[in-house]
């Protein structure tokens, strides 16, 4: 396994669902995944869709700048740093964030979510 092919592949599917259908993100936490959007802590694969589909915008843009990556633990997880632009449908400017997963195996030969920071940053 390539950490940084599964890195490049679960990021691209990550904001390519997100930006089209939020609601089918939830295959990807599980009920001990926590998310924190900006400070809020959240637990659980239907509070954190719930979450996320209520974002005060219907329609996003991911524009990703950096994906790093980084083995994590003898279980086989991994760290994945995103930075990018988050473009909002009718605003003229793009927002920069920062977003964390900590990405673990599961039974099937894939991963899912079982940590997400998220965080706006202000310049």
């Amino acid at each position: 396994m390539d950490p940084d092919a599964v890195a490049k592949a679960f990021v691209e599917h990550y904001y390519s669902t997100f930006d089209t259908n939020r609601s089918t993100l939830s295959n990807l936490y599980q009920d001990s995944s926590m998310l924190t959007f900006e400070g809020q802590k959240i637990q659980g694969s239907t509070n954190i869709v719930a979450k996320l589909t209520s974002l005060p915008f219907q329609q996003c843009k991911h524009s990703i700048t950096t994906v790093d990556c980084q083995p994590s633990g003898p279980s086989g997880g991994m760290l994945v740093f995103v930075s990018g632009n988050l473009q909002l449908a009718g605003e003229q400017h793009a927002l920069k964030f920062s977003q964390m997963f900590h990405l673990m195996p599961t039974t099937q030969s894939s991963f899912y979510v079982l940590n997400d920071i998220f965080r706006l940053n202000y310049a």
